[in-house]
Order: structure tokens, then C-alpha cells, then sequence
């Protein structure tokens, strides 16, 4: 599968397992966004390394279990358009351990590629890992949204999952820097409560951009961007209904409930279609080839 931090690049192809986070090889702080943007480093690309829902929670349970860092990131289409455009973000994904498809188009377009994935968005995924946290006796950050959605948030996540602490709640302020002095509060702050995993609900790009700041400095804790997902458990916000997620039409639930806010974004998702054709085509041409000289 093509990079999809550099649609520029042309077709690359996409690491298999042996370069996952089940290989252990997970990036280092020697490879943050401090050390350049990423492009054109075959280590440093992004791609969908969580093809499945079960392979995705078992990794993480054995990180919970034993005590080992790691950084969530949910690629969608937004996601694309904004690696494109911006080199912070583009560094700081690319040192993430697992990366799970969030939208459908992502699916779509690995499928036309040749390689199957699972839908995972992080709102349905956070769930499932504070669960394993309860189970593991991991204590839980919750950072983002606001101080009255944090505090609905991690209620419900208590009442939800037995034996699941929420240790701290942190609501940075208006215009918070994911890598400026607040952001070194931030940390502070997650070092002193003893959370072993720390939910972050800042949206793209400061959610990655603070995840792989902060686990440079806090290598044993986990990180998972959820974007809306608190303000989802709290009530903040409304997600679409489910019969609507069925049939892959929750953005124009999305667009309808927030014009102004998404049309422009979604313009330019739709503007990377064409490319992300040919990209996946080409791949799954490359990909064939492939396999018929190994076959031969």
C-alpha cells in the first residue's frame, strides 16, 4: 500500500507485519518530529499496521499487561489532507506504534489496493481498552475536550467498567501547544497521577503531535487520539445513529449538523479522490507483479 503521509511519492509499499508494533520495533524518541518530517524515509511512513479489531486489542493488552508504551493514532480522510500539508504532523504520525483505519474511505481504498482492513474508529475503541485497562489495573487519563465533559466522561467510564480508576482529568486551555510549556504541564501532570494510559481528546493535528511528544517523555505510558470520543461518552456531542454509520454515511450526518465548520474540509477530502484511485490501483498492479515473479 502507497505512503499515505506522501501522495506525492507514488506507490510505496506498505510494512507488513515484521515492521508493526508486534515486532517491538516501535520508533524511539531519536525518531520524534525534532529530527525532520519524515518524508522520504522508508522508516518513517504512514500506513494502517492494525488490519484487524482483535489483532489491534491484543497488542494492546499486552502492553497494558506489561507495562509498555505505545501511541494510537485513527487514520481518516482529514487525517490524509492534513499530512500532506503539514511536516509537524506528518513526523509525529509516523513515530505512532499503531495506526488503525477510522474511516471508510481508508478501507475502501486498502481494499482497492489489495489488502484488507477493519474498520476501527478510536470512539468505538475506547471501549474495549478501558476495559483492559480495568482488567490490568492500569489507571486512566483522560486529556481534552473540557473540564465538564472530562468529569461526565470518566464517570461513565467508571460506572461502565468495574475497577477502572480515572486518575486524572486534564482540560488544557484555548489554544494549547502540544509541544510548548503547557504541554509540559500536561505531562507533569500524567507523571504525578500514575496513569499508565492517557485517552486524548484534542483532535488533529495537537492530539498526535502531543502523543508522540509526550511519550518520548513518558515511555511507559500509552496513548490513544480519540478525537470527539469523550464529548461522545459525555453527551457533549451527538454521533450519528448507527443505521446511518452502517451505510458509511455519518460525514454527511456530520456535514449536515455542522456546515460552515466542514464543508471545507470535506472538499478537500473529496479533492484527494481521483489521486487515491490511481495510488491504490497502481499498488495493487505493483503488488500482483510481485507476487507473479515470487510464484515464478
Amino acid at each position: 500500500m502507497f505512503d499515505w503521509s506522501n501522495l506525492r511519492g507514488g506507490s510505496e509499499a506498505e510494512p507488513g507485519p515484521e515492521s508493526g508494533p508486534e515486532s517491538g520495533r516501535v520508533s524511539g524518541p531519536e525518531s520524534g518530529p525534532e529530527s525532520g518530517d519524515g518524508s522520504g524515509d522508508p522508516a518513517r511512513r504512514v500506513a494502517v499496521n492494525m488490519a484487524t479489531r482483535a489483532g489491534f486489542l491484543g497488542d494492546i493488552e499486552a502492553h497494558l499487561r506489561e507495562g509498555r508504551g505505545f501511541t494510537v493514532a485513527t487514520l481518516n480522510l482529514d487525517h490524509v489532507v492534513k499530512l500532506q500539508r503539514d511536516p509537524a504532523f506528518r513526523a509525529a504520525y509516523a513515530r505512532h506504534s499503531h495506526i488503525t483505519a477510522d474511516g471508510n474511505p481508508i478501507v475502501w481504498f486498502s481494499r482497492l489496493a489489495g489488502r484488507e482492513v477493519e474498520l476501527l474508529p478510536g470512539s468505538e475503541l475506547i471501549a474495549p481498552v478501558a476495559a483492559l485497562a480495568a482488567a490490568h489495573g492500569v489507571p486512566v487519563a483522560l486529556l481534552g475536550a473540557t473540564e465538564a465533559s472530562l468529569a461526565e466522561a470518566g464517570a461513565a467510564l467508571e460506572a461502565a467498567h468495574p475497577g477502572l480508576r480515572v486518575a486524572a482529568r486534564i482540560a488544557p486551555p484555548m489554544g494549547f501547544d502540544p509541544t510548548g510549556p503547557g504541554a509540559a504541564d500536561c505531562i507533569a501532570a500524567l507523571r504525578e497521577s500514575g496513569a499508565g494510559l492517557c485517552f486524548l481528546a484534542l483532535g488533529a493535528p495537537k492530539q498526535e503531535i502531543f502523543a508522540a511528544h509526550a511519550a518520548a517523555a513518558l515511555p511507559g505510558m500509552g496513548f490513544m487520539s480519540i478525537g470527539a470520543g469523550l464529548d461522545f461518552i459525555s453527551g457533549a456531542q451527538v454521533r450519528a445513529p448507527l443505521w446511518v454509520r452502517r451505510i458509511a454515511a455519518e460525514w454527511l450526518w456530520r456535514l449536515a449538523q455542522n456546515p460552515s465548520r466542514l464543508a471545507a474540509r470535506y472538499g478537500a477530502c473529496i479533492a484527494l479522490l481521483p489521486r487515491l484511485t490511481v495510488l491504490a490501483l497502481r499498488s495493487r498492479r505493483a503488488g500482483a507483479a510481485q507476487g507473479a515473479e515470487q510464484g515464478g
